[in-house]
């Protein structure tokens, strides 16, 4: 039977986000699993769910019911806006939810089919005038969390007592910048955390700092310990024999070492990264499962499991799964959140043995809404991108039979540190489903292939990934797998200017569409939040001595260069990129007389987390695409 277009409200829309899975171990050894969903069919809520580990989905417990919604705002970005500590069955959670803390505890049951118990309920701990909060850690000995306080354009380390309403926040600690990833040691008479100055971001210099804990909580004589000028440091964490963890790309890589006494040691030197960008907090890729350290490695955009002895030995870990992320471990056990190009992501729960073996079971997030033999399993495309430097992508052939070359969608990923990944991606599915190939470039400055690799796009954002997008699509055509007339590319921020570059100072591309795209680099320099403020100096030049640099590279000064049609989305809440950007990009040529559209969604920010939204982006993409290709 041949394969029906994938309708557009199952590609997106339909799939909630799983986000930072955590293992909690209770007094009576049995394994808690908690994580986040994100719910696109609530309008982008994020909630808790939990259940114990090993248990069928229909035992998940939602703990942060609506219209609680977990989402911390600091550095826009956000991330682990749930910190949870289990103390026998006692659970005790503290959420950021409206810019502020609050806490409940809760009782779990002792039959795994049985429901928590709430204890009371939910306690408001810090007002809304308190700034924004994320990446907090449970102290509970203290009866206090330990996080992230960003106010008035300054971060802190703050501590916050669990059993106060309403209070002001003690603060431990004020870096020169920013901070975060803290974590406590197993005697609870240390902290260690990450900091970073501008300009630069935190994958490109950062540091590890150490400090001592004193008997009334505070902090005492902190200290950098590792990193520093053009080294950059990625989630700390204590074992439990007190050595800690982290993981560092001195050796253009990044790999893990660990301190003991002062001293480091690296045990386990590889050309493979176990670490990725800090764009938000809550990421994990590396975790201590009794035994070893559990690791998510990746090697030429392709993720592995891998088991790190303290001796230096390194054991593959045998499981199907090559995209992963998110990854917890607690006493021989693990789970992550993981897929592979047929099966979409789900939480993976892993139970590891002395021997080195693993059994495993996977939970998709949603039902799977193809068969096996109709989905496009992504190929690794090697192909010369900019000065003649091999590039990689994912190419994605039409599932479905097309006489000649096909259309052709390139996709330019965000970050631009972010990565084109392996896991099925129902979104892609939809257009090779409708006899299109879709390409997704790891153009230079991508995560996944080492530092070297990602420092290309270092003052030559705007042409490096520009000059890779375009070469990846000529090389298809070359190859006779895509129609020469029928190139699309499409991008969402960071991706979205390099959608626009492309169509400025290329004539590959025969049609665009953008989401909250950068459309100006110099108004980016001037205008956009704190976290960014001085990205742009590594990636264009140093702002505003080198504006000239700025201009040249920027589609909105060279829209006569645009001879193509160009859909552009954007959400009215955007702090990173000002909807007046779009606004400005979209007059520009519609008065060269280009054909342009234009949507703007008022309750949406960078980013956009509401299903009706999705489903009318991608819809409405197509529309356009096809329209003015002539398919």
């Amino acid at each position: 039977m041949p394969l029906s277009p994938l309708p557009v409200n199952q590609a997106v829309g339909s799939l909630p986000g799983l986000k930072e899975p955590r293992l909690l171990a209770g007094g009576d050894g049995r394994c808690w699993l908690l994580w986040l969903e994100q719910r696109p069919q609530e309008r982008g809520r994020t909630t808790a769910l939990i259940r114990c580990f090993g248990a069928p989905t229909s035992a998940a417990f939602e703990l942060t019911p609506a219209p609680i919604n977990l989402r911390s705002r600091v550095h826009d970005y956000g991330g682990n806006g749930l910190s949870a500590d289990l103390d026998n069955d006692r659970l005790t959670l503290v959420w950021v939810s409206t810019g502020s803390l609050w806490t409940q505890a809760w009782r779990l049951p002792a039959n795994e089919t049985a429901t928590p118990t709430a204890l009371g309920d939910p306690m408001q701990l810090t007002r809304s005038d308190h700034g924004d909060f994320a990446d907090g850690l449970l102290d509970l000995r203290r009866r206090c969390w330990i996080g992230v306080q960003e106010i008035d354009g300054c971060d802190a380390l703050v501590r916050i007592n669990l059993d106060q309403p309403e209070q002001d926040p003690d603060q431990l600690h004020q870096p020169a910048d920013f901070l975060g990833y803290a974590c406590l040691s197993p005697q609870g008479d240390q902290l260690a955390w990450v900091e970073w100055q501008q300009p630069a971001m935190p994958w490109d210099s950062s540091q590890l700092w150490l400090a001592d804990i004193d008997s009334t909580g505070a902090l005492q004589t902190p200290r950098c310990i590792a990193g520093g000028a053009g080294v950059s440091v990625f989630q700390p964490q204590w074992l439990p024999n007190g050595q800690l963890l982290v993981a560092e790309d001195s050796s253009g890589w990044w790999n893990l070492m660990l301190r003991q006494q002062d001293q480091w040691r690296r045990p386990w030197p590889m050309a493979a990264e176990t670490a990725m960008p800090q764009w938000v907090y809550g990421m994990s890729t590396t975790a201590w499962d009794g035994e070893a350290v559990l690791a998510a490695v990746c090697a030429e955009g392709v993720w592995s499991l891998k088991r790190l002895w303290l001796d230096g030995r390194v054991d593959a870990v045998e499981q199907p799964f090559d995209d992963l992320a998110g990854l917890r471990a607690s006493n021989g056990r693990a789970v992550a959140v993981a897929s592979n190009s047929s099966t979409g992501a789900g939480l993976l729960e892993l139970t590891l043995t002395d021997q080195g073996s693993c059994s495993w079971t996977h939970t998709p997030a949603t039902k799977p809404f193809l068969q096996e033999a109709d989905i496009s399993r992504g190929e690794p495309l090697w192909f010369e991108g900019h000065e003649g430097k091999p590039t990689h992508a994912w190419y994605y052939p039409p599932a479905v039979s097309v006489n000649g070359a096909a259309p052709l969608l390139v996709k330019s990923h965000s970050g631009p540190t972010a990565m084109a990944r392996r896991g099925l991606s129902l979104a892609i599915q939809y257009w090779t489903s409708r006899g299109w190939g879709v390409v997704d470039v790891n153009y230079g400055g991508s995560t996944g292939f080492g530092r070297s690799y990602r420092e290309r796009l270092n003052r030559g954002w705007g042409e490096v990934d520009v000059a890779d997008c375009a070469a990846a699509a000529q090389a298809l055509i070359r190859t006779g797998r895509a129609h020469p007339e029928q190139i699309a590319i499409e991008g969402g921020s960071a991706g979205g200017f390099t959608t626009l570059a492309c169509l400025c100072f290329t004539d590959v591309f025969h049609v665009g569409a953008c989401r909250y795209a950068v459309c100006d680099l110099a108004g980016m320099a001037e205008d956009t939040h704190r976290f960014e403020a001085c990205y742009l100096d590594q990636l264009v030049g140093e702002w505003p001595y080198e504006q000239t640099i700025y201009d040249s590279r920027s589609p909105l000064r060279h829209a006569d260069q645009i001879r193509c049609p160009v859909l552009f989305f954007q959400g009215m809440k955007d702090r990173v990129v000002p909807p007046e950007q779009t606004e400005r990009m979209a007059s520009a040529l519609r008065n060269n007389g280009i054909a342009v559209e234009v949507r703007f969604f008022e309750d949406e920010g960078h980013g956009f987390r509401d299903s009706a939204v999705q489903v009318q982006v991608l819809e409405e993409t197509e529309t356009f695409f096809r329209k003015h290709l002539g398919l």
